[in-house]
């Protein structure tokens, strides 16, 4: 299937990834060592795969599913919050692992640039048993975080996921997520489990260290020699759509006064699969993405608020 196409009509969007909960703390200026740093500090729902869920079905039109998995101690808590925002989610509970928790620190004084202190707990346990076939049923599309190359088992979740899609012609996109998971696990190696997917959507740091090449522009066109389609994110510079070969649009971001930019690249991606799935072209889809983008980062937390 090209990848500017979708699957069977109507169907579903499926997300399978990460579902964390996101503490931030936005303070102003360096953090001061052995001492007190003034804060804003509050608790949200977040997670990467969680948050492209509820963005794409903010943008509306396809259903939106999710497969995560999470610990007791917030399962309730995150099936509420994912159901509110209009997910179908499917959530395994961990017997063992509490579920994940990301401590977001946001400098305002820095165009509320933010650091993560990361401790994945359950969301990097799902594994092999966790998938079926059966959650392809309806669906048009399947979306994978790309925390989920990032530990063993969810590594054998994907190969079962990609597996079952390639079997029933359903596309499937990958977000690489993290530029310091990326080189602990290796650019070849990623690069390798990857094979076969339609749509890359990196950043514009991940899609330099996929290729090693400085220039965005040249990244996206290396990276569409091997996947039919590449978005890459550039945050306040826009997204670049490229396909076989060559950049083949360049979208100009949307403007906005950046409060807390966690989770901007989830609202872009979630945005772009939705758009994607009700037939807009990718160069349409991108500025979608652009759009919810910049309205991510003017809100404090990585999930939307209100409808699109």
């Amino acid at each position: 299937m090209d990848a500017s196409g979708v699957g069977a009509p109507g169907g579903a969007l499926l997300v399978v990834g990460d579902v964390i909960t996101d503490v931030v703390a936005r303070h102003r200026g360096p953090l001061a060592p052995g001492t007190d740093t003034a804060a804003a500090v509050r608790t949200v729902p977040g997670g990467a795969g969680a948050n492209v869920a509820c963005w794409a079905a903010w943008r509306g039109g396809p259903e939106v599913q999710f497969l995560g998995r999470v610990g007791a101690d917030s399962a309730a808590w995150h099936e509420r919050e994912l159901t509110a925002c209009g997910v179908r989610p499917s959530l395994v509970v961990d017997p063992r692992a509490p579920t994940g928790t990301v401590v977001c620190l946001v400098d305002t004084d820095a165009s509320a640039e933010r650091t993560f202190l990361t401790d994945s707990g359950a969301s990097l346990r799902l594994e092999a048993g966790d998938w079926s076939p059966g959650l392809l049923d309806g669906v048009a599309w399947l979306h994978l975080s790309g925390y989920l190359f990032f530990s063993a088992p969810c590594r054998a979740l994907v190969a079962s996921a990609l597996g079952s899609a390639r079997a029933r012609g359903v596309p499937v996109s990958v977000d690489p997520a993290s530029t310091g998971f990326l080189s602990g696990l290796g650019v070849d190696r990623f690069l390798t489990l990857t094979e076969g997917v339609d749509v890359l959507l990196p950043n514009r740091d991940e899609a330099r260290l996929l290729t090693g090449l400085p220039d965005a522009a040249d990244a996206a066109a290396e990276l569409s020699r091997r996947t039919p389609l590449v978005v890459v994110k550039q945050g306040g510079a826009g997204a670049l759509v490229a396909r076989s070969g060559a950049v083949r649009a360049e979208v100009a971001a949307e403007p906005a006064v950046p409060v807390d930019t966690t989770g901007a690249g989830d609202a872009f991606t979630g945005a772009f699969l939705a758009a994607l799935l009700t037939g807009a072209p990718p160069r349409e889809a991108a500025a979608e993405g652009c759009r919810a983008g910049a309205l991510a980062v003017q809100q404090v937390g990585a999930r939307p608020r209100g409808t699109a």
